[in-house]
């Protein structure tokens, strides 16, 4: 078994050392995981954008069904990307475009929060397997030219992570017809990754849009929801036997902790 080893330093910099090294293993930030093998990126997950697995499947380009059969049959393998293309499901082209998508819209969450408390897993490996591994200077390069770009349509990032809310009293009118499919999935709870997903759109497209109704004074944050107080000694929903309270959790991630597990 292979043991998780704290880093410190920057994760630009400690994935640059992993490159020279050319090393194998998962490297976790705070918002995000890079699987590395022989010095190169193969895959990058981050709960602030949908997997490939969404991506797929809300598109249209693989039923729900497909997917789970090729990490049920494949999985324990690392070989998911390969099952889908040798069963028929997906060509190699298709597979290559839709997971380096999903890569660098991973990557750039995991990189947005730079954090010194790192850690890599040697050899670890994620079971979707080796599609197109990217040069980890080319992952750093793109997700340096999206923030920049971002940054000029609207320079607060909250709205890439943060609930969202439309602006009452705001006209939307004569909008693109992508930005106004974003607009009309802007509800005060959904997040920009919520909405791609519901969009089956790549997120950092989802972003440009989202992030350009902002400039328009159309959307904001959502506030925080309001506090309820809660009386001693009662315990309600959502409740532990002695009333503090505890958080619901995750499904989806829980889904993709369960199915990690299962492919160990």
């Amino acid at each position: 078994m292979t043991t998780a080893a704290a880093t410190d330093g920057s994760a630009p910099a400690m994935l640059g050392s992993l490159a020279a090294d050319r090393a194998t293993g998962a490297l976790s930030t705070e918002s995000g995981v890079f699987y590395l093998a022989a010095g190169h990126i193969v895959h990058v997950e981050s709960a602030y954008s949908p997997d490939l697995g969404d991506l797929l499947t809300r598109s249209g380009a693989l039923p729900a069904d497909g997917w789970w059969e090729a990490v049920e049959r494949a999985g324990a393998r690392h070989r998911v990307g390969r099952q889908l293309v040798d069963s028929g499901r997906l060509t190699a082209g298709a597979l290559e475009l839709c997971h380096l998508g999903a890569l660098f819209d991973a990557a750039y969450f995991a990189l947005a929060q730079d954090t010194a408390a790192l850690r890599f897993r040697p050899e670890a490996a994620h079971w979707l397997g080796a599609v197109r591994p990217v040069p980890v200077a080319g992952v750093l390069r793109e997700s340096r030219r999206r923030r920049d770009l971002l940054d000029r349509i609207w320079p607060d990032p909250a709205v890439d992570t943060a609930p969202l809310a439309r602006v009452p009293g705001a006209d939307p009118a004569d909008l693109p017809p992508r930005r106004g499919r974003t607009l009309a999935r802007v509800d005060g709870t959904s997040t920009a990754a919520q909405i791609a997903s519901a969009l089956a759109c790549r997120t950092f497209h989802t972003l440009v849009e989202l992030r350009r109704l902002a400039a328009d004074g159309l959307i904001t944050p959502a506030p925080p929801p309001p506090v309820v107080p809660r009386i001693a000694g009662c315990a309600g929903p959502g409740t532990g036997a002695s009333g503090d309270a505890w958080d619901e959790p995750d499904t989806a991630l829980l889904r993709r902790l369960l199915d990690a597990l299962e492919a160990l």
